[in-house]
């Protein structure tokens, strides 16, 4: 059984917390202490006002489910007090610096980076296609104005670039074209529509190489208490921490 410190315990923390499958949480830490107080609660888990005093209890890998800034602060610090951790603010690796210095220290401190598909699905099968040469990776994601912080009357192009420009614009909204970056270790060219006819976050992926094309399409519910969160992304990562420990491996 695979043994769990949550990092984060707003929305999809509480999912987490609320689907223990082949893991249990072990403690919880949230820099907001009665977010971790509420969710220590509900699950049992007792939880930290102190990360260090969080991160020195006896658990397997850190699941960090708070923000970008939050890996930023603390993932060095999870890797060098010998935890695995799982990203799901991958947004955070799109600084180039600072992602080679999180992987120094894992590979110094023989630890993994686990990163969950989050809002999308097909990480595995581009994974396959990279090992050829891939030409062009193309994410058309569609969000409603409000989601974006605009107000628009009409479908309307909020940015078009690449995938490290669009966080200095939408630093809540790069999540899944960095992830798609990191599998395919490819640019990812990226459209950011606003549509107000939409109400749920539409993520359309093309990729073309030797492999051949293939094209994606993830339409996304939201979470139940959190519309600003796909139910997916919080899926994705209790889908990595019930076959982390299995003996089946399914998928490259």
């Amino acid at each position: 059984m695979v043994r769990i410190g949550l990092l984060g315990c707003g929305n999809v923390g509480r999912i987490i917390a609320a689907h223990q499958d082949g893991f249990t949480v072990e403690a919880l830490f949230d820099r907001l202490p009665d977010h971790a107080e509420e969710l220590a609660r509900i699950c049992g888990a007792p939880a930290y006002a102190d990360f260090q005093e969080f991160i020195s209890q006896d658990f397997d890998i850190c699941v960090e489910a708070a923000s970008v800034l939050a890996v930023r602060e603390y993932a060095p610090k999870i890797l060098e007090n010998g935890k695995h951790i799982l990203i799901l603010s991958v947004g955070a690796l799109s600084d180039t610096n600072f992602r080679k210095i999180l992987l120094d220290v894992a590979r110094a401190q023989g630890k993994k980076i686990h990163i969950p598909s989050g809002a999308i699905m097909g990480l595995d099968n581009l994974k396959v296609g990279c090992i050829s040469r891939i030409d062009s990776v193309l994410l058309r994601t569609t969000k409603s104005p409000e989601s974006l912080g605009m107000q628009v009357s009409h479908r309307t192009l909020a940015f078009r670039g690449k995938a490290n420009e669009c966080i200095k614009q939408f630093p809540k909204n790069i999540n899944v074209s960095v992830a798609l970056s990191l599998a395919v270790h490819h640019d990812v060219d990226v459209e950011l529509w606003a549509d107000p006819d939409v109400d749920r976050n539409i993520h359309d992926i093309f990729v073309s190489g030797e492999f051949g094309e293939a094209s994606i399409r993830v339409v996304n519910h939201p979470s139940p208490d959190n519309p600003a969160t796909s139910y997916l992304a919080a899926l994705s990562v209790l889908s990595l921490l019930k076959n982390l420990d299995s003996p089946l491996v399914i998928g490259s």
